[in-house]
Parts: C-alpha cells; structure tokens; sequence
C-alpha cells in the first residue's frame, strides 16, 4: 500500500437517534397490531403502517 488512509466520517449521533426513532416506531406498531388483535379487528391485515412501520411516508 502507498500509504494513503481511508477515513470515514460517521455521525454517530445521528445514526443514534435513526436507530431510537426506528425502535419506536416498530414498538408502535407492534402496540397497536396486539391492541387490533385482541379486538378481533382484522383490518390490522389491510394498514400498511402496521405491516410496514418503518417505510418512509
């Protein structure tokens, strides 16, 4: 190797906090999937942000 570096550059604050909204919004959704469950409420098949919580809207 010619001594030249490869440098990342990562904001690890950023990504922190992209992990803890993405966590919360699986926790949501499971909530409600378990809530819509226990009624009975098969819609909880037909809702997208159930099924796909994370997407981006």
């Amino acid at each position: 190797m010619s001594g030249s570096a490869l440098t990342a550059r990562t904001d690890f604050d950023a990504f922190a906090r992209h992990l803890t909204d993405k966590a919360a919004a699986l926790a949501e959704a499971a909530a409600q999937t378990r809530a819509l469950e226990r009624a009975g409420d098969e819609s909880r098949w037909r809702r997208a942000d159930l099924l796909w919580p994370t997407a981006p809207r």
